[in-house]
């Protein structure tokens, strides 16, 4: 297990940084001037100019990523050009390790803008993670084990009901009748882990409208492997060995179902932080996907660079995580 840990810890670090200059040439080798896009909608060419030395866009495609990756290990200076810096130290910025870069549309360094915003997606996202993965894999459960039966013609055919649906048209829904006509539920906002009882209130609304999708779809694939498990031939040997019937069930066969569920649930936690932007929009919820908006409508590329790479760190360590989980289900992948 150590070495099969320490494998997949360096494929996670090589894949971050192939993952980060990719995406890196993607923003700054457009075919759009990245100093313009720095700019905001209404600049003149004389601050396009300004804005291409101060954040050093003037240089190779090279050195500007070096100065990218060393500024998140050690303190970043801007104006990038030592001589304007010289000029006009009013106008220097001491960006902190980690430095995401400086952002000259919200006037204050991207990791300070963005740091308050990360906790309010993460709690929403992991939320809606826990909310479709244990729901999802029990009404699962429940399908294989009640196979052509009333419920489990229930739970099928609600689940590809509920898959119809896109987000924003069950957040909407839900935000219409639950919230305003019902009175079920107030208007949900983020109030921090202070107030603990308040914060878990708080993120109903929002985890179930972005966990409905993947909540469908884990109905429809721990029932297919379930009952996939069900035929082989060692369930049959364990009952004839007067195992009981829920070690059967829960030990040997749903563990051997959960093998490929887990593998994909990486990918669906970071489908989920894809689709936070609209969930966010809707609810109010200030957090990365809101600010992915933001920053798009108003052409903040280094806000809307750095969320990407966020981003694609938080999957990459999700698929990390289940990969190391991967192993400890079926000890084969070690090998």
């Amino acid at each position: 297990m150590f070495w099969y840990t320490v494998r997949r810890i360096v494929a996670g670090v090589v894949l971050l940084a192939a993952m980060s200059m990719l995406t890196f040439v993607l923003f700054y080798v457009a075919p759009t001037d990245p100093a313009r896009l720095t700019c905001g909608k209404n600049c003149t060419p004389a601050g396009i100019e300004a804005n291409r030395r101060y954040l050093g866009l003037d240089q190779s495609l090279v050195d500007q990523y070096l100065a990218f990756v060393g500024g998140l290990f050690h303190e970043r200076q801007f104006p990038n050009d030592p001589a304007l810096r010289r000029a006009r130290p009013d106008l220097v910025v001491h960006c902190e390790a980690p430095c995401l870069g400086y952002t000259p549309l919200h006037n204050e360094e991207v990791w300070t803008y963005l740091k308050p915003k990360i906790p309010v997606t993460v709690s929403m996202v992991i939320g809606a993670f826990l909310m479709w993965t244990i729901s999802g894999v029990l009404l699962g459960v429940v399908a294989a084990l009640t196979r052509g039966k009333l419920l489990d013609r229930m739970l099928v055919s609600g689940s590809l009901v509920l898959y119809s649906f896109p987000t924003f048209f069950l957040s909407m829904i839900m935000f219409e009748v639950v919230v305003f006509r019902l009175g079920w539920l107030a208007v949900p906002e983020y109030t921090g882990v202070a107030h603990f009882g308040s914060y878990l209130y708080n993120l109903v609304l929002p985890c179930v409208s972005l966990a409905h999708v993947f909540v469908a779809g884990y109905i429809r694939q721990t029932r297919i492997y379930m009952l996939e498990v069900m035929q082989e031939d060692y369930l049959r040997t364990a009952r004839a060995k007067g195992v009981r019937e829920q070690a059967v069930i829960f030990k040997h066969t749903l563990r051997a179902a959960l093998t490929p569920i887990v593998t994909v649930a990486g990918l669906d936690l970071g489908a989920a932080l894809a689709g936070a932007p609209i969930t966010e929009t809707i609810f109010n919820y200030q957090g990365l996907g809101y600010a992915t908006v933001n920053s798009v409508s108003v052409f903040d590329l280094p806000v809307t660079f750095a969320i990407v790479i966020l981003t694609s760190f938080f999957v990459i360590v999700a698929n990390l995580v289940v990969d190391l989980l991967y192993g400890v289900i079926d000890p084969r992948v070690r090998y």
